[in-house]
């Protein structure tokens, strides 16, 4: 008695279709609803960086301007006054007690520049501090000089903090602070497109945060390394910017790993978004807050690159004044990310069916 009920018992086996080839069936295969939609998010991405940045930069106006005015208590009012009333409100004027308190506030980033009136003749002084940023130094001078030249009185420009003969114009704090960043980020979404990786896990997840406190510290000691003895650029504060640089890294990076493990590729989006859309043309490192539109001078200081450049800047030129904000949002991105990174990995597990690879 023959048993055998297989496929050979008479029945001709299916043949199989043929792949369909040709223009049209790779078009087809290419041209799909994910990939149209990566090309529309790239090309969205690229006018926003085109509109964040030609809007920041396309007409830097004074705004508000810290000025600390010291003079004769009979007319200090009266300077502030007319300060204060100028159209466009291009500085914001503060009385201080004499010109040793009006030198305080420019060294200690209290004001841009200082206004100080000569009582016994024509000749006045402005005290700024080109160091915090060339661009708002010669607008405060510009200023000075076309209100001293409708008063027929002369003015005399000190500049009381200059930036290192190797820093230029007083951008190395911006591009180092860029530099990092750009790392950061990049690092963190290289570990996670890497051949071979798997999707984040929570171990996984506390493996790669703890790489990346590894990277930040060899970024942060390279990164000082190359402004000081390098370049002697900012020299002097070795260990400060190791530490600062250390804190950036980690904040781009441990924000980056946590947006990328919640949304995937759209969370790459949104770092590329944040940092270098909205973060990079707000920081402060081309055109300071005072001389930049309201939304960027808004933001600049919540992002990383605008309160990094802050804290490098200040700290090397400025003995450390006005950083403490800078580096609480720092410090935020860093353990938030961290954080969201975590929670994100921990969530997509808990969606994940037993069994599911």
């Amino acid at each position: 008695m023959n048993t055998d009920n297989g496929p050979s018992q008479g029945i001709p086996p299916t043949p199989s279709t043929p792949a369909p080839t040709g223009f049209a069936a790779e078009f087809k295969d290419a041209v799909t609803l994910r990939a149209f939609g990566l090309v529309i998010g790239g090309l969205l991405v690229q006018l926003a960086f085109i509109a964040s940045y030609i809007g920041a930069f396309h007409s830097p106006t004074p705004h508000r301007i810290p000025v600390a005015v010291a003079a004769p208590q009979q007319v200090s009012a009266k300077i502030v006054a007319q300060l204060n009333g100028l159209d466009g409100d291009p500085v914001r004027a503060e009385a201080v007690a004499d010109a040793d308190a009006a030198r305080r506030r420019v060294l200690t980033r209290a004001s841009d520049a200082a206004f100080l009136f000569d009582a016994t003749g024509t000749r006045d002084t402005l005290l700024v501090a080109s160091a915090g940023g060339p661009s708002v130094s010669q607008t405060a001078t510009q200023i000075a000089q076309r209100i001293e030249a409708a008063q027929h009185r002369q003015i005399t420009v000190t500049d009381i903090r200059s930036p290192n003969a190797g820093d230029g114009r007083g951008m190395t704090s911006f591009y180092l602070v860029l530099g990092w960043v750009i790392g950061g980020y990049l690092t963190a979404t290289i570990m996670g497109m890497a051949a071979g990786s798997r999707p984040a896990n929570r171990s996984r997840t506390l493996i790669r945060l703890g790489v990346l406190v590894l990277y930040a510290l060899v970024s942060g000691l390279a990164g000082a390394a190359i402004v000081g003895p390098g370049f002697d650029a900012l020299g002097g504060h070795f260990w400060a910017l190791t530490g600062i640089g250390t804190l950036v890294v980690l904040a781009a990076a441990a924000t980056a790993l946590g947006l990328q493990t919640l949304f995937g590729l759209l969370g790459t989006g949104l770092v590329i978004l944040l940092f270098v859309v909205l973060g990079n043309p707000s920081s402060g490192g081309v055109y300071p807050a005072p001389l930049l539109p309201s939304f960027w001078s808004a933001i600049g200081q919540a992002l990383p690159p605008g309160a990094g450049t802050t804290v490098v800047r200040n700290t090397v030129y400025f003995s450390g004044h006005a950083t403490s904000g800078a580096l609480w949002v720092l410090a935020a991105y860093a353990v938030g990310g961290a954080l969201l990174a975590v929670g994100a990995a921990w969530w997509r597990e808990s969606k994940s069916t037993p069994g599911t690879p």
